[in-house]
C-alpha cells in the first residue's frame, strides 16, 4: 500500500520561506514515479505547484511559482521536497503531495493534471501573511 505524508507546512509572512517534505512508502523507489505538488484553496480546484519526471531531475513549475519554488527529490530517504521561498500572501492553500507510476513523456504531458495521479497525501496548510 502506497502512502505519502506531508508535512512542514505553517504561518510565514510574506517573503519568507518554507520547505514542504512528502515521506513515501510502499514505493519501490520514489525514483521511479512521477511525483508532484499540487495546491487547493476552499471551493476551487487543484492546482499543479511543481513536479519531478521519473528517473531523472527534469522539474516542472507552474508559471506563478517559477524561480521562487524548487522541487526536489532525497531518492535514498524516499522523500519529495518542495523549497518555497520569495512566498506571497496568493501562495496561501492546503498543498497536496501526489505519485503516479508513468513513464517520463506521459509525466511531461500530464504533471499538472489533478486525474494523472493516482496516489496523494493528506495535505499540509501553507497561510502567508502580508
Amino acid at each position: 500500500q502506497v502512502q505519502l505524508v506531508e508535512s512542514g507546512g505553517g504561518s510565514v509572512q510574506a517573503g519568507g520561506s518554507l520547505r514542504l517534505s512528502c515521506a513515501a512508502s510502499g514505493y519501490t523507489s520514489i525514483d521511479d514515479y512521477c511525483m508532484g505538488w499540487f495546491r487547493q484553496l476552499p471551493g476551487k480546484e487543484r492546482e499543479g505547484v511543481a513536479a519531478i519526471r521519473p528517473g531523472g531531475v527534469t522539474t516542472y513549475y507552474a508559471d506563478s511559482v517559477k524561480g521562487r519554488f524548487r522541487i526536489s527529490r532525497d531518492n535514498a530517504e524516499n522523500t519529495l521536497n518542495l523549497q518555497m521561498d520569495l512566498l506571497k500572501p496568493e501562495d496561501t492553500a492546503m498543498y497536496y503531495c501526489a505519485g503516479v507510476s508513468v513513464s517520463w513523456d506521459r509525466c511531461a504531458g500530464g504533471w499538472d493534471t489533478q486525474g494523472a495521479y493516482k496516489y496523494w497525501g493528506q495535505g499540509t496548510q501553507v497561510t502567508v501573511s502580508s
